[in-house]
């Protein structure tokens, strides 16, 4: 049985021990790291995942890498009158994950385009890299295909059409409606044994309160 390219591309991403993968991703941090936290790119780093997610070449879709630190929160250490045991300095880690953040610092800067999904392409001691999937609501060419047509709208204006991005889907990112975002907000696992896998401290954290 023949594999596909697709298949030849994620072999090469599983295997990230290999001499030839560290090489390359070697020299590719070695460059994000002298670029912006947001830089457009021209084509997808890992072309298998992005199409997994529903990326097409064509128009109006959009590849974005975020740089995003790595690590926990950066709190400040109080000067006296704590036990080292409530400092509240070490293991304070947000809600969202990394790749969240990403996405939303991605859609604030292109507040016209809509979140549709992200994958990971690298990391270093201090910063992790992500890919964000944006679709432009407003191009023809998304609003009639159907696999992406419920982000837009269909608007009359005399004789002429245009489209408009659909409100029901207008900044799902900050919603926690993206992928990494139902993740953060435990809605994976449902029904039986779920109960508190939901991230609340008012239901299950502080229960005096």
């Amino acid at each position: 049985m023949t594999k596909s390219m697709y298949k030849y591309i994620g072999d090469f991403w599983k295997n990230r021990n290999s001499p030839e993968f560290k090489a390359l991703m070697r020299q590719r941090i070695i460059q994000w790291r002298r670029e912006g936290a947001v830089e457009r790119v021209e084509r997808p780093t890992r072309l298998d995942r992005a199409r997994a997610l529903g990326y097409k070449a064509k128009q109006g879709y959009v590849i974005v890498r975020a740089k995003v630190r790595r690590g926990g929160r950066r709190k400040k250490r109080p000067v006296r009158g704590r036990k080292s045991r409530n400092m509240g300095v070490n293991k304070i880690t947000p809600k969202k994950s990394i790749k969240l953040i990403a996405e939303e610092r991605v859609a604030r800067r292109y507040s016209n385009l809509e979140v549709l999904n992200s994958y990971w392409v690298g990391q270093d001691g201090r910063h992790k890299f992500f890919e964000i999937i944006l679709i432009d609501p407003q191009q023809p060419t998304i609003a009639k295909d159907p696999r992406t047509s419920w982000l837009s709208i269909k608007e009359y204006r005399g004789d002429d059409v245009f489209y408009l991005k659909n409100p029901v889907h207008r900044g799902r990112v900050h919603r926690g409606l993206t992928s990494s975002g139902r993740k953060s907000r435990g809605l994976r696992n449902k029904g039986y044994g779920a109960e508190k896998v939901r991230p609340s401290l008012r239901s299950h954290g502080r229960r005096g309160n």
